[in-house]
């Protein structure tokens, strides 16, 4: 699916749904980096998209980028809460809760 998806990208398409995809795609293989680039890109393209604020949190979180997960998680429950994105909002929450207690100084 990746590979397709990177495909895609050459060729010259670019959204906050392909953006998305890839970064799904990079998280799920543990490849933070490239994870939070797509990311980063996908909430350029739809700053609305919590879903993406959300994954984008964990991507920094899993390359220990600890205020860049901060970032991230508080942009995206402004996102889920001015859209009543009620689940979003409330995961982002308990991730910003457990960020604090696991790292006060980020």
């Amino acid at each position: 699916m990746l590979e397709s998806l990177e495909k895609m990208l050459a060729k010259g398409v670019d959204n906050a749904l392909l953006r998305f995809g890839l970064g799904k795609g990079y998280l799920d293989l543990g490849d933070y980096p490239r994870a939070a680039e797509h990311l980063q890109r996908c909430v350029e393209f739809d700053p609305k998209y919590s879903a993406a604020w959300k994954l984008l949190g964990k991507a920094h979180e899993g390359h220990a980028d600890h205020a860049g997960a901060r970032r991230a998680w508080e942009q995206g429950l402004a996102a889920a809460q001015a859209h009543g994105d009620k689940q979003a909002e409330k995961e982002m929450a308990v991730f910003l809760k457990r960020l604090a207690r696991q790292h006060p100084d980020s």
